[in-house]
């Protein structure tokens, strides 16, 4: 016989929903934080700080573009895709309240 109450039962399932939710947003701000830090980090890097005859173009586009803007966006949808498809758990959680009179 387990010593699970009722009111236990809800609690686990909230701490778990909370746990996943929290792990899953502490994820999605380090990635958010890295793509922000290597945008700003690379773009002054490789567009500021060299000669202006250095530039070579990558498909017509600076090659400082395409390495500190578009390497990041293509990055961030993979990861997201992996994120969403992969990553994050589905959860139970649980039944909708019955809908009382006066709801459309």
């Amino acid at each position: 016989m387990t010593s699970e109450t009722p009111a236990t039962k809800p609690k686990a399932k909230e701490q778990r929903l909370l746990r996943n939710a929290r792990r899953e947003g502490l994820l999605i701000m380090a990635v958010w934080t890295a793509c922000l830090l290597w945008n700003i980090g690379s773009g002054y890097w490789l567009g500021y700080r060299r000669d202006p005859n250095d530039i070579r173009l990558v498909l017509g586009i600076p090659d400082w573009i395409c390495w500190s803007v578009i390497l990041p966006w293509i990055l961030c949808l993979a990861f997201s895709a992996w994120f969403c498809f992969v990553y994050m758990a589905d959860d139970d959680l649980g039944q909708d309240p019955g809908e009382g009179e006066g709801h459309a």
